[in-house]
């Protein structure tokens, strides 16, 4: 009877622990998916502010031509610069001052000490592997990317794709010809810090 008894008190919290273990489970797992949602969702609606406001931009350009203004230099952590377009990919998102973290959830970055969007230079712009910059795993050689920002639309040319060292700073060089070079984590669905960088290299070319 004793040994029935223990036997029937073990099996009691066994059943108690795997309760409770299955009800964290399902609370942490409502926690994160709210999270993610929320997270999405402040993003999606970060995404359409910034498309308003590069409209402003555009239409304040306009306005500067028309009286001659000369127009003010944007420095600041996530302003907006401008959008990226990659037709192919279905890629189309606000480019933001700067690659903090909270800069980088909203959109993507401007690296710092690159040529800003649509001037001449080498155009560094950073995003997350696993949002915005995720359809670049399937970037390849003549995609066709578009820089649009207030002064107009600058087209570049796809010509290489590699994966770099963290370290390999050199694909940033600066550089006398207009490029566009994007950068992301590697590999895309590799769990915790990324051990490489995914780089995607265009040239700008002419409008027809």
């Amino acid at each position: 009877m004793k040994r029935a008894a223990a036997h029937d008190g073990f099996a009691m919290r066994g059943r108690a622990f795997v309760g409770w273990v299955r009800w964290f489970l399902l609370v942490t797992g409502v926690l994160a998916l709210t999270y993610v949602s929320v997270t999405l969702l402040r993003a999606t609606l970060y995404q359409k502010a910034a498309a308003a406001t590069l409209e402003e931009q555009v239409s304040s350009q306009e306005q500067r031509r028309v009286s001659q203004t000369p127009a003010l230099a944007v420095t600041r952590e996530g302003d907006v610069l401008g959008r990226i377009e990659i037709p192919r990919l279905g890629v189309r998102v606000a480019i933001l001052e700067g690659t903090s973290s909270r800069t980088l959830r909203l959109g993507v970055g401007h690296i710092t000490g690159t040529a800003l969007p649509g001037s001449a230079g080498n155009i560094g712009i950073a995003g997350h592997r696993d949002t915005y910059f995720r359809a670049l795993k399937d970037a390849r050689a003549n995609d066709e990317i578009q820089i649009q920002t207030a002064a107009g639309v600058s087209l570049y040319k796809v010509d290489w794709v590699k994966v770099v060292a963290p370290g390999d700073t050199e694909v940033l060089a600066s550089s006398t010809e207009s490029a566009l070079t994007l950068v992301t984590c590697y590999p895309f669905y590799y769990i915790g810090a990324s051990p490489k960088r995914f780089v995607v290299h265009a040239q700008r070319i002419e409008q027809e």
